[in-house]
């Protein structure tokens, strides 16, 4: 699964490993995009064309729901535990990435920082 916060670079033509690594992979290994994600990244382009390009491309992509009864009480039990270590996760849809990911046994493509708790102390795996 691919994070936004990987997307947003990507159509921004930032230049990371996380990129890199996107672009080698697609088209070879399944990416997955969530529901939530899908949402965060197309609403965010201001142009047009920009946002029908994208649009294109990622809902080509299988798209899987990122929560449900179980998972929500999942993701406030991760978000807990964290906080419990001292580590306050910035955004709840990042929590909800996460628990989706760990459950799902599911590998994140992301550079956003707020999801290393969740590889450090709950299971998450990082796709690099």
């Amino acid at each position: 699964m691919v994070d936004s916060s990987v997307w947003i670079d990507y159509f921004n033509g930032r230049e990371c490993s996380e990129i890199v690594y996107l672009d080698t992979i697609l088209g070879i290994k399944p990416v997955v995009i969530g529901d939530n994600i899908l949402t965060e990244v197309l609403q965010g382009f201001r142009g047009d064309n920009e946002y029908k390009i994208a649009k294109q491309l990622l809902t080509a992509l299988p798209l899987f729901q990122l929560s449900n009864k179980v998972l929500a009480v999942k993701s406030a039990d991760n978000y807990r535990a964290l906080r419990k270590k001292g580590i306050t996760v910035r955004k709840t849809i990042d929590t909800i990435i996460a628990t989706y990911c760990i459950e799902q046994n599911i590998q994140l493509l992301f550079t956003d920082r707020d999801f290393l708790p969740f590889v450090e102390f709950l299971g998450l795996k990082s796709a690099i």
